[in-house]
């Protein structure tokens, strides 16, 4: 309940509900455009920055081309896929996601990893991350936790209290905290880290039979990463040691590659699943859906210029092609408005015919006309509308997707699915890490975390000890808090814990 005179509105005045869950057609999705207090913040948040991109500003690119290696026509009709041995040329940026432009690579961040192909039905963009999860499940909550990811708008500095502040009062951030954290925070080079689409997707055959799918690019150079220790040595003696490390090796004949693997799910066992595949913040464990190799990234050709190819690339996750497309994850759904939204703000209405970003092996044809930039010939003496009966482009709906049901009453409502944030995170930490692993993770959150208020210590120690105890109490003793009140921080709701641990 908002104090009197201080409740949350929207830009124009009117009070704010809820600002932590989208509306939605029903608990599970997807996301309503009725939205306005959502699509309102984006749109706000996709213009804050003035050239450079909100997040991952910082970034390098190569060309390549992606090899289908398996037979996945009975997933996909999506041509590029449709034989083994077919080649598609990419472009693929990797970047730092919260600095800024001249932010040094190997900082504690996650890295972006976005693939353009260039197949001939269109672009097909996806844009991932170097971690599977993320650190958020709703839109709504996307521009408040990367601002505090940034700077303090009074001093302009990076904020502990800020960062830690928002994570503590979202517990389902503490997963990728816990990846974060760990060394996979900071990986060696861009060439020795792996790729995911961390979104579920959805794939559909000729017979229009569909499945959830989820890409995971797994280095063929090997996982190697820095420590603490190596990761700050690296920022003082060369901050863009990635960049140049991916340029050289490709000058000097090191393509690296990725090997594609994909999980794949009959749409039918989603209902029933132990985690909501719409669910960022999860992963679907690997005994359950087995990955299955499918095809090889390489990356053969530096850019010649990097403002116009590298700068200048936007990837769009609603760039898809027939036989792939979206699900009701409500953070994807919310990007497919955003990223181009920002790319508009940014390079302007006519990004997509910039060279980069342009088709290469498919036509382009659309009743879009004149704006800023328009450098062809802006549809010659063709039509600029639809229907017309001078031989315009037609719609071709064979193209059309099997669609998905949508039910519900509409509102904001939170992931319907049983959450427990803390049985990945969990397992995490007891099963996968080593003991060097968590010491280092240790190490690695209380360099950060003593930095901020005693309150909001407390407050993020009693969400790992959620996870586990011995992860908790190492923290908060390495933070010089009481063990004990955060063991009794741990037993309360989240709404308890925050209000016992507010200012």
């Amino acid at each position: 309940m908002a104090e009197r005179g201080n409740a949350l509105t929207t830009g124009f005045g009117k009070p704010v509900d809820d600002d932590q869950n989208s509306i939605t057609a029903g608990p599970r999705g997807p996301v309503l455009m009725q939205d306005v207090h959502l699509l309102e913040k984006l749109g706000h948040f996709d213009r804050e920055r003035i050239p450079e991109r909100v997040v991952h500003a910082k970034g390098a690119g190569a060309y390549g081309y992606f090899e289908v290696t398996a037979d996945v026509t009975g997933y996909t009709k999506a041509a590029f896929l449709s034989e083994v041995g077919r080649k598609t040329d990419v472009f693929v940026r990797f970047s730092t996601v919260g600095g800024e432009k001249g932010s040094a690579d190997a900082e504690r961040d996650p890295r972006g990893f976005a693939i353009k192909f260039y197949t001939e039905e269109g672009n097909y963009d996806m844009t991932g991350n170097n971690t599977p999860v993320f650190f958020i499940r709703d839109p709504l909550k996307f521009a408040d936790f990367i601002h505090t990811q940034k700077r303090n708008p009074r001093t302009n500095l990076k904020d502990p209290d800020m960062f830690w502040d928002f994570l503590s009062l979202t517990p389902e951030s503490v997963h990728q905290v816990t990846v974060l954290f760990s060394d996979r925070g900071t990986p060696a080079t861009y060439r020795h880290m792996n790729g995911y689409s961390s979104h579920t997707y959805v794939w559909h055959n000729a017979a229009g039979e569909q499945f959830y799918v989820q890409y995971h690019f797994k280095t063929e150079q090997g996982i190697r990463n820095f420590t603490a220790a190596e990761a700050d040595a690296m920022k003082a003696t060369d901050p863009d040691h990635a960049t140049r490390d991916l340029f050289a090796a490709i000058e000097r004949g090191e393509f690296p590659s990725w090997r594609l693997e994909m999980q794949i799910m009959p749409v039918a066992d989603a209902e029933h699943y132990r985690f909501d595949v719409f669910d960022i913040t999860k992963v679907w464990p690997h005994t359950d859906y087995p990955p299955m190799t499918i095809g090889r990234l390489v990356l053969d050709r530096n850019p010649e210029n990097y403002f116009a190819e590298v700068e200048q690339a936007a990837f769009n996750p609603s760039n898809f092609v027939p036989g792939i497309g979206p699900s009701a994850d409500k953070m994807l759904q919310a990007r497919l408005f955003s990223y181009h939204d920002t790319h508009l703000h940014r390079l302007g209405p006519n990004y997509h015919l910039l060279p980069i970003n342009a088709p290469k092996h498919a036509p382009m044809r659309s009743y879009q006309r004149d704006g800023a930039m328009r450098f062809d010939d802006n549809g010659g003496v063709g039509p600029n509308y639809w229907p017309n009966s001078f031989h315009g482009p037609a719609p071709d709906p064979g193209a059309a997707d099997p669609g998905m049901p949508v039910t519900g009453v509409t509102g904001r409502t939170p992931y319907p699915h049983p959450n427990d944030d803390f049985v990945q995170p969990r397992a995490l930490f007891r099963d996968v890490m080593t003991d060097e692993d968590r010491n280092h993770l240790v190490s690695n959150i209380v360099g950060h975390l003593k930095n901020a208020q005693e309150r909001i210590r407390l407050r993020q120690c009693a969400i790992f000890y959620k996870v586990d105890p011995e992860y908790g109490t190492r923290v908060a003793e390495g933070v010089l808090v009481d063990a004990a009140e955060v063991k009794r921080l741990a037993a309360m709701s989240a709404e308890e814990r925050a209000a016992a641990t507010a200012e």
